[in-house]
């Protein structure tokens, strides 16, 4: 499988709609997204979209968000998803690199991620490419209801 990865640079209906089809694969709850929030995302400032491209196919996606901060560029991977029937073929692994790359051009120090641990293959990647797990605790205070 030949893969490519590149930066999308603006909303499409074609990203909408592999988003449609990706976000299920990621998460239950995750909202479809339309053309316009589609767009705010990839414009975002802080926000780099990552696409795998198989045969012209969109058949991966990853968000690098860099925020700078008194402390120095924060570097974070979010909603790294690529379709099942891709996965085995070192997508995940390509937007990955792609996504460190970028983050260390920029002057991130570090780059941070989070991953359920029933996600056992997504772990096993993130430990081979480098990252290691860290001895801090995840809060998150729900804000819908």
């Amino acid at each position: 499988m030949d893969v490519q990865v590149e930066i999308a640079r603006e909303g499409s209906a074609e990203l909408v709609a592999a988003f449609a089809r990706l976000l299920p694969q990621l998460s239950r709850s995750a909202k479809p997204l339309d053309l316009a929030a589609v767009g705010r995302i990839v414009r975002c400032d802080t926000n780099t979209v990552l696409v795998a491209r198989a045969d012209g196919e969109i058949v991966g996606t990853l968000t690098l968000v860099q925020v700078p901060v008194p402390s120095g560029l924060r570097a974070r991977i979010e909603d790294v998803v690529v379709d099942g029937a891709a996965r085995g073929h070192g997508v995940a692994g390509l937007l990955m690199r792609e996504a460190v790359r970028l983050a260390r051009e920029a002057g991130a120090r570090t780059v941070d991620l989070t991953s359920r641990p029933d996600r056992s293959s997504a772990n096993r990647l993130y430990e081979r490419l480098g990252f290691a797990a860290r001895g801090s605790t995840v809060y998150r205070m729900p804000l819908d209801g």
